[in-house]
């Protein structure tokens, strides 16, 4: 009988408890949804405002129609330093180039290259092994601008002139017959080639220069003959356009 009255008794507390307790609850789980929502919704914001990208074409201006523009690049070259060597020359130096131009398509560029290197030598007494040998190239010449758009170009070109050869410096006074060399000379040369183009902004360019390379040097010993040489040489560097001046 007294358990009957005490379980009654018990759950009628109980239920009065979480009757008072239930708007607690309630107001306990608002709280935290709110702050869980103001928390993402805050998040949300930073993301939001952490910055806009703009996005920069840096290519956006290159065009072409300047008027004059200049590169300067690391060169290479080979030849024979002689008429009838066996092994040729790997020469290094620069490539000093300038255009002007005359037509949207046309203009007239001009060149001056180094090269410095050694060269093999023919057998001999005075054990002359690999002396130094240097050219020295001027010229001048139409150029056309072919395909092209802002991301760069393809240029064809063709320039006469001249070059200094100096074959005699290292060969320990004897004369170059010694080793099969020509004799230090200005001789005709010819270069026929062009540009391959990057353009990296509006006034600059990467600039790859691939070209046939013609001389004719005279033998001024035995026969006096002349021999005409083509070799390869490149040249990679960079280009400045002035672009204040418009053709």
């Amino acid at each position: 009988m007294r358990l009957s009255v005490r379980f009654p008794l018990a759950f009628s507390v109980a239920t009065a408890l979480g009757v008072c307790l239930l708007p607690v609850a309630r107001a306990q789980s608002q709280s935290s949804s709110s702050s869980s929502s103001s928390v993402s919704s805050s998040s949300a914001s930073q993301t939001t405002g952490t910055g806009t990208y703009i996005v920069i074409d840096p290519l956006a201006k290159v065009r072409y129609d300047n008027r004059y523009d200049v590169s300067l690049g690391m060169a290479y070259d080979h030849m024979k330093a002689g008429p009838t060597l066996l092994s040729g020359s790997n020469l290094g130096g620069l490539d000093l180039e300038g255009s002007y131009w005359l037509t949207k398509r046309w203009g007239a560029e001009g060149t001056v290259r180094y090269y410095l290197g050694t060269s093999g030598a023919a057998p001999n007494p005075y054990a002359i092994q690999g002396p130094f040998v240097s050219q020295t190239f001027f010229g001048a010449g139409p150029e056309w601008l072919g395909p092209h758009n802002k991301h760069g170009d393809l240029i064809a070109h063709a320039m006469f002139g001249g070059v200094y050869g100096q074959f005699q410096k290292d060969l320990r006074g004897q004369p170059p017959s010694v080793v099969d060399f020509y004799n230090d000379q200005l001789a005709f040369a010819g270069i026929i080639g062009g540009h391959m183009d990057l353009n990296r902004s509006e006034h600059w360019t990467f600039r790859v220069t691939p070209d046939a390379i013609l001389t004719r040097y005279s033998i001024n010993y035995g026969n006096h003959a002349t021999s005409n040489d083509v070799n390869f040489a490149i040249s990679v560097g960079i280009e400045y356009k002035f672009t204040k001046k418009k053709r």
